[in-house]
């Protein structure tokens, strides 16, 4: 008796081959099976007659095989089938690459049901490849016809039959994990017609009921999970901290902070003297003061008797980050002390031995703050920069290297408030919405590949009067489909060597190379020592390089909003006239509103939201570590109002049932979601 759980092997019509298929897809069992939702539909449900076809228009037919279909072979492993049909208003002239097995399959005088693109002027039309099915079949015609991603060796045909395959595997598998109140105070309809109508929806109107149920149910779902998490959080004590006096701090700095750095650092001190563990995000754009923000965190987890650590992505950042801090921090009496993996074994014993006994109150280091020795007397505060670079596993390893530390994370990456209260669901949120006064704003442009010269040159003269750049592209190598080497980082860098800039020292680091590698090429170019870098987008979180001033993206349509207001980041952080150029040849709609908004603002919030409404919320950073369940429906720029229903369902059930011991079903399915990203409720 096959559960959710089954492999989908074992399922009636799927078998062993195409279940491989279908593990390309991140398809392995039941439920990721039925929960593999179409991205699109098209209504396949009227026939049309071959005579009121219009050029490039997709339909269906009904037509009989007028005559036995011929088979040609034109070149090696180039097979043809060519079949004539009419229905009495017109001929139609199918075409079939490479399916030989479509002349024994079609008889002439018998009737089928073709869907294609017809082409061709008045009552002769022709279709290449249209989809074949018996009158009556109703499975790929006749309906609303489901269209999902895909992955190579999988068609849309075999995908539509494995899901209508594991429906009726399902029978009554599927549990309704929301309680009848709620299907009936928010009018929503059974879970397992609604997975029926997601995927083959008898109308607009009821696949529209089915998106609402299950949409509702995965921000439901969430809304439980994280008040969850944050009532677990809740029940943590520590210690309140009692000196929070920064008035020292504060006279150390060369400049004045600004209202929203202080704001942050007013809600930190909350945190502190709460008695409760602090687990908060500060996000902020690019330049807005995040680290001092954590500086000032620093000194009051010290003034506590407490030591502090900041974990940071690559060794080079963390080299700065220690710059930084200890050049402000020491000047206040608090040691501070570096730990990487480079590091000689002498050097990291002694760092480890003076950190045992408490003389170092803040370290600052890569992952090699995780491993094994490294303990700490009193760790009282964790900060991680670049939150979305670590996983959830990460953040939790360092935190227990001390007794419930207060948490810190630091981002970059400005995202809306709406979807940062989803995505660190566990953590309060600090927003650093102003940047420092004086920051010169980078000057960018939008350009056609027509400009690559002109770019060029441009380059060319800034380097010549002391700056360096960068060039961003999308791939490390090339491949067979975009044999354009612009895209392909390494081939780009030598011809830029070869044959633009021989006078120039050009480059490249990308995401294969190994972190000392790359550590090292980023270390050189931040020296000055390298002229140009070619990249991927490893750049987009990186070390400042104040005389770096022109950042080129290069297929500037392939990457998101926020993505290309990071590599923008990259540049403006000296004195110097900053430039940002992206280059792109796609004239589609939305690549131009993109670049449009990259040209209007420098508003990374701005942006974020912009970013949000174009693509939705998708993977927002290209990879999820947050260690939230994704959202497969739900849609956060067009389901607020039901986000909204979603989270006062959720309070008012853990109001009535903070254990969920009326709620199996939804305690099931919590765990879960949670436990496979990664965090447990338990």
């Amino acid at each position: 008796m096959p559960d959710l759980s089954t492999d989908v092997r074992y399922i009636r019509g799927i078998g062993e081959e195409r279940a491989k298929g279908l593990k390309k897809l991140g398809i392995v069992t039941l439920r990721d099976l039925i929960a593999y939702f179409p991205r699109a539909y098209e209504d396949r449900r009227s026939i049309r007659e071959i005579g009121s076809l219009q050029d490039g228009e997709s339909a269906c037919v009904e037509a009989m095989v007028d005559e036995p279909p011929s088979l040609n072979r034109v070149r090696k492993g180039m097979e043809l089938v060519k079949v004539k049909v009419s229905d009495g208003t017109g001929t139609l002239f199918l075409t079939f690459f490479n399916q030989s097995y479509r002349k024994n399959s079609l008889h002439a005088g018998e009737d089928y049901i073709f869907y294609g693109k017809a082409e061709g002027p008045g009552r002769r039309k022709s279709m290449v490849n249209p989809l074949v099915e018996p009158p009556g079949t109703g499975v790929l015609t006749g309906r609303i016809v489901p269209i999902y991603p895909l992955s190579a060796g999988i068609t849309q045909t075999m995908l539509i039959r494995a899901v209508d395959q594991g429906l009726a595997a399902c029978g009554d598998l599927l549990e309704d994990s929301l309680p009848d109140e709620i299907l009936q105070d928010h009018q929503l309809c059974r879970v397992k017609y609604a997975y029926k109508q997601i995927h083959f929806p008898s109308s607009e109107e009821e696949l529209d009921v089915a998106r609402r149920r299950l949409a509702f149910e995965e921000l439901f779902l969430l809304a439980v999970g994280i008040r969850k998490l944050r009532s677990r959080r809740e029940d943590c004590s520590c210690a309140p901290y009692g000196d929070l006096d920064l008035t020292a701090f504060y006279g150390k700095l060369s400049f004045d902070l600004t209202g929203a750095q202080r704001r942050a650092i007013g809600e930190i001190l909350a945190d502190f003297a709460s008695g409760q563990p602090m687990n908060r995000l500060v996000q902020g754009d690019v330049g807005s003061g995040k680290t001092m923000v954590a500086a000032a965190a620093m000194v009051c987890a010290v003034k506590n008797g407490f030591q502090a650590a900041l974990m940071a992505p690559t060794e080079i950042l963390a080299e700065q980050h220690h710059r930084g801090l200890s050049a402000l921090l020491e000047g206040l009496g608090i040691p501070c002390a570096l730990l990487t993996g480079a590091m000689p074994a002498k050097a990291r014993r002694e760092v480890l031995e003076r950190l045992e006994r408490g003389e170092i109150r803040v370290l600052t280091g890569t992952h090699a703050l995780l491993g094994e020795g490294v303990a700490f007397q009193n760790l009282g505060l964790v900060v991680t920069d670049e939150q979305h670079r670590f996983g959830v596993a990460q953040r939790a390893a360092l935190s227990a290297k001390g007794e419930r530390p207060h948490l810190l994370v630091m981002s970059a990456t400005p995202i809306p408030r709406t979807l940062a209260l989803l995505i660190y669901g566990d953590l309060d949120v600090s927003v650093i919405d102003e940047l420092p006064p004086g920051r010169q704003t980078v000057e960018t442009y939008a350009v056609t590949g027509a400009y690559h010269q002109r770019v060029y040159k441009f380059i060319d003269k800034q380097i010549a009067a002391g700056r360096q750049a960068y060039i961003v592209c999308s791939m490390v190598e090339e491949n067979d489909t975009i044999p354009d080497d612009r895209k392909a980082a390494s081939a780009y860098a030598k011809m830029l060597q070869e044959q633009v800039f021989p006078h120039l020292r050009v480059a490249c680091v990308h995401g294969r190379m190994k972190p000392r590698e790359k550590d090292a090429v980023m270390s050189a170019f931040a020296a000055g020592d390298i002229h140009i870098l070619v990249s991927t987008t490893v750049v987009e979180v990186g070390v400042d390089v104040p005389n770096a001033t022109v950042m080129v993206v290069e297929d500037a349509e392939r990457f998101g909003l926020s993505q290309l207001h990071q590599l923008r980041g990259r540049v403006g952080r000296g004195k110097h006239q900053s430039y940002c150029i992206l280059i792109s040849d796609n004239r589609g709609e939305e690549a131009r509103a993109r670049l449009k908004i990259m040209k209007q603002t420098s508003d990374g919030f701005k942006i974020a939201e912009e970013d949000l409404r174009l693509r939705g919320p998708g993977d927002f950073f290209g990879q999820r570590q947050h260690g939230l369940p994704a959202l497969k429906v739900a849609d956060l720029t067009c389901d607020a109002a039901l986000l909204k229903e979603a989270q006062d369902a959720a309070g008012d059930l853990l109001e009535r049932d903070p254990d969920l011991a009326a709620h199996p079903a939804i305690a099931r399915r919590l765990a879960e979601l949670f436990e496979l990203n990664g965090e447990a409720l338990n």
